[in-house]
């Protein structure tokens, strides 16, 4: 088990990986006490000649690494990078290195497209197509702690030596099936930046409010932007300056100074002083003068009255119907909300785009248009035509 210390030994490994068609790629990091993930080590391995596997660890840790060789290789387009579950690695090497790899290769998403279930996760698809075990004794590993122990190198050695066998297995299936595509499809939102930058002045979207008051929504919107600000600029985890239920707490409270502050029962004693405390007030006060013609709304949601529920259930069958028909996780076609916008008389979304319009998409537009009907046959469901 080789653990790559200095610089000059990763760019020489780099540089001998960038010769294979593909690279598997993992990470272990921390992010329990860190608004950004901290790196505690990378797994890289190339295939060798035969079944050899060319495996090593990289100890970002180290003082004085150099990550700049491994960058080179995530950027290099001659070879295909490949992850399992890639969202948060990728999210790490974007905010670390200012790197999206390419092109890229997500095992969880060949594996829903190629029909294992949703989200399926690495230890299962090891087990059912490596035919290996995972030891999971390592998994709650602290990674920033050194010395590393045999067992946590191995064990994370394991994320990509295994990998490779999956990767080559899953890609020969969507080869087979021309399916290819459909996962690059799905690797264009990993490949965007956007996906892992967090606006401050967007922050109040991911909030669960009820009220749709817009001067509430005006004052909501300006606390989460202060609170995501501080912990993006002090490298906290956003609950740690306040949580959701506070904010939605202080902008009913909407206190004007540090005093009435303290009528907040569900604010942590920290963010009753100081810069926080300044930043709550600071943010109640902007969002209660907001202008009325520039006050925020919550999005339009979609009345259970403006849903045709009997719509709504037939489309759930057609969903699992053609999920089922074409191997693929329903979650990864449409989910229960763009159902509901579909009952509801939505004709357009991420459901009718793509592989999805061909999948799903189109046949969910015919049945509420009444073209198809749907006909139970034993267990299975078929599509009825219908006149026009």
């Amino acid at each position: 088990m080789i653990t790559l210390t200095d610089t000059a030994a990763l760019a020489e490994f780099c540089e001998r990986a960038a010769t294979a068609p593909y690279v598997t790629v993992d990470t272990e990091f921390l992010r329990e006490r860190t608004y950004y993930a901290k790196l505690c080590l990378v797994q890289l391995a190339f295939p060798g000649d035969g079944e050899e596997v060319d495996a090593v660890l990289v100890d970002p840790l180290v003082d004085g690494l150099d990550l700049a060789p491994l960058y080179d290789l995530l950027r290099d387009e001659r070879v295909t990078k490949v992850f399992h579950a890639a969202r948060q690695d990728l999210e790490i090497f974007w905010c670390e290195g200012g790197v999206i790899p390419a092109p890229l290769f997500d095992t969880q998403v060949a594996a829903m497209v190629c029909g294992f279930g949703e989200q399926v996760g690495y230890e299962t698809l090891a087990r059912k197509v490596a035919k290996a075990q995972i030891d999971k004794s390592s998994r709650f590993t602290d990674w920033s702690r050194r010395p590393l122990s045999d067992a946590q190198k191995r064990y994370a050695l394991a994320d990509v030596t295994h990998l490779r066998v999956i990767y080559e297995a899953l890609a020969r299936q969507l080869k087979q099936s021309g399916r290819t595509p459909w996962v690059e499809e799905e690797m264009a939102v990993l490949r965007d930046p956007s996906t892992y930058e967090t606006e401050p002045r967007e922050a109040w979207r991911r909030l669960k409010m009820r009220n749709p008051n817009p001067r509430f929504v005006a004052v909501a919107r300006e606390l989460a932007a202060f609170r995501e600000e501080h912990a993006q600029q002090t490298n906290v985890p956003r609950s740690r300056i306040f949580k959701d239920d506070a904010l939605l707490e202080l902008v009913s409270l909407r206190p004007k100074d540090h005093a009435e502050l303290g009528k907040a029962r569900l604010l942590l004693r920290e963010a009753r002083k100081g810069a926080i405390a300044d930043g709550i007030v600071e943010a109640v006060r902007t969002g209660s003068e907001v202008p009325k013609e520039a006050l925020p709304e919550l999005p339009a949601s979609k009345a259970r009255d403006q849903i045709d529920q009997a719509l709504a259930d037939l489309l759930r069958v057609l969903l699992k119907a053609k999920a089922e028909g074409a191997g693929v996780a329903q979650k990864l076609i449409a989910n229960a909300a763009d159902l509901d916008d579909i009952a509801a008389g939505a004709r357009d979304g991420d459901w009718n785009r793509g592989w999805r319009a061909e999948v799903f998409g189109r046949d969910a537009l015919r049945l509420c248009e009444g073209r198809i009907a749907l006909a139970a046959q034993g267990s299975a469901v078929r599509i009825v035509e219908l006149e026009a």
